[in-house]
């Protein structure tokens, strides 16, 4: 990974909201994650705003009072850009683009603008586009303000609006034409996924930066692009693994996100195909990170959209190497013990002890922590499926103590 000082960072300010469906905790952890989001796409935070309100103003997202503050820092800091926590409709980003005088941005638009960054196959690349298409179309009237057509009165009528017009046809055109293309990979792709017979199919899932391609690297020993950036990898990644002597398939999918964009999740639906496919799900988790169980949550949102929920999944809690439990103060009477305050062990005896029977597996696909107890659960749930699919083949593929006990001897 390049180090900060490699690369020239664009200074930006966030600005996010308060509102009674949004707590001050959430908001803090959701701007945690935007600024992460802001320096994988090349930028570097500066400053943080928030402003507690009842629900977000529909001219200008925040307050007056509050837009002054940020278009002063702005104006000081000689910042670049301005990225909001939620999406902006079309005439918001107009207005606050009028009022700042700088680029202004929406967690969408840099969600788009990092997988624009990370798109490599054609595929992806072509979902990308289209996403970005239909997040385009609806806000090109304010790309076409410098021709001041839009206001209308004496001497303001004429080609302004022929203009746009003509701009939504070729946007609306090109959408069809990205959508068409999309079916064509799509046929590609099942007749691949066809050509690949009965093999048992794994998926690897999970929110982003969880370390799914770290995980694939070392147990398929291949070289899938890990990086500890969000959304490194985009494109679906499918390699042969043998576990002893057992084979089968192992697809490293796309990461989630919360607040993930509804152009991105219905453009890569198709690519979430593999998961559909999939005889079982590997859901990787980051334990180390404080809001684990909200991904945890948001992953499962996601896989429920696509009727994926229900499929055989063994939760695998990776990063165990980076878990901290928050440090309590046993003598403060006041104080109130929580989960943050949990050991891996305490947490181990918690609803994690109820998804079934060795179906929550502590791992650290880094420093290699655990693997053994791993491979043998997906050895054992892999040979089920697989002996379940060809019944007169279970001699081939004996326990997978059997097998290290015969190693050992």
């Amino acid at each position: 990974m390049l180090e900060k000082k490699d690369i020239e960072l664009e200074s930006a300010v966030l600005i996010g909201v308060v509102t009674k469906d949004q707590d001050e905790a959430q908001s803090k952890e959701y701007l945690d994650e935007l600024e992460f989001l802001t320096y994988t796409a090349g930028g570097e935070v500066k400053k943080r705003f928030t402003q507690k309100m009842e629900m977000p103003n529909p001219k200008t997202f925040i307050g007056t009072g509050k837009m002054e503050q940020v278009r002063q820092f702005i104006e000081d800091n000689e910042i670049g850009t301005a990225i909001f926590d939620d999406e902006l409709s079309a005439a918001q980003e107009r207005n606050i683009s009028k009022i700042l005088g700088v680029k202004v941005l929406d967690r969408t638009n840099l969600i788009l603008d990092i997988f624009a960054q990370r798109a490599q196959t054609s595929y992806a690349r072509t979902q990308v586009e289209l996403a970005q298409c239909e997040y385009l179309l609806p806000r090109l009237k304010g790309m076409w303000t410098h021709l001041e057509r839009q206001k209308g009165g004496i001497g303001m009528r004429g080609p302004g609006e022929t203009e746009i017009e003509t701009d939504r046809r070729i946007v609306r055109d090109k959408i069809a034409l990205l959508k068409a293309k999309i079916k064509t990979i799509d046929k590609q792709m099942a007749v691949q996924r066809g050509n690949r017979g009965k093999m048992v199919r794994v998926a690897l899932v999970g929110y982003t930066n969880v370390g799914k391609s770290t995980l694939m690297n070392t147990i398929s020993k291949s070289e899938v692009f890990a990086e500890n950036k969000l959304f490194a990898t985009l494109d679906t990644t499918v390699r042969k693994v043998v576990i002893q002597n057992l084979p089968f398939l192992l697809t490293d999918t796309v990461g989630f996100i919360r607040k993930l964009p509804t152009q991105l999740v219905e453009s890569f639906k198709s690519t979430l195909d593999e998961v559909r496919e999939a005889d079982l799900l590997l859901h990787v988790v980051d334990i180390s990170h404080p809001n684990f169980e909200e991904h945890i949550a948001s992953v499962n949102k996601i896989l429920d959209e696509i009727d994926s929920a229900d499929k055989p999944t063994i939760m695998v809690f990776n990063k165990i190497d980076a878990y901290k439990a928050e440090p309590f103060d046993e003598t403060d009477l006041t104080a109130e013990r929580t989960s943050d305050h949990y050991s891996l062990n305490e947490w181990k005896r918690t609803w994690m002890n109820r998804v079934g029977e060795n179906n929550a597996l502590f791992i650290s696909a880094l420093n290699k922590r655990n693997l053994e107890e791993f491979k043998k659960r997906v050895y054992d749930e892999v040979r089920e499926i697989h002996v379940t699919r060809f019944p007169y083949n279970h001699f081939l593929y004996p326990d997978y103590d059997y097998e290290n006990l015969g190693e050992e001897e």
